[in-house]
């Protein structure tokens, strides 16, 4: 069993800046992890992923703005943003998964103002 906690999600107006973390309850060393955010009245989408050898994905819309990293030391992942747009609005979500299994954090709100 895995256990995410997000964190860092909050209010800021467009063009801003905001760094996600979630902290896991073991060692993420042999998981593969990654960010998913879900817009109200939207589907759930991948923003972000980071392999156990940290090689990085990002969604189209996210490129060049967003950055994923972890920190093996702390069992945690960060998504920083940067330039953030008023439809980077959603609540965003951790996901491991770890020996076939799939994880989920619980959700930070972002909410970037126009």
């Amino acid at each position: 069993q895995v256990q995410l906690v997000e964190s860092g999600g909050g209010l800021v107006q467009a063009g801003g800046s905001l760094r996600l973390s979630c902290a896991a309850s073991r060692s993420i060393g042999s998981m593969f992890m990654g960010w998913y955010r879900q817009a109200p009245g939207k589907q759930r989408e991948a923003v972000a992923s980071i392999t156990s050898t940290e090689d990085t994905n990002y969604a189209d819309s996210v490129k060049g703005r967003f950055s994923i990293s972890r920190d093996g030391a702390k069992n945690t992942i960060y998504l920083q943003m940067s330039s953030l747009k008023p439809e980077d609005t959603a609540v965003y979500y951790c996901k491991a998964r770890w020996w076939g299994s799939e994880y989920w954090g619980q959700g930070t709100q972002v909410t970037v103002s126009s």
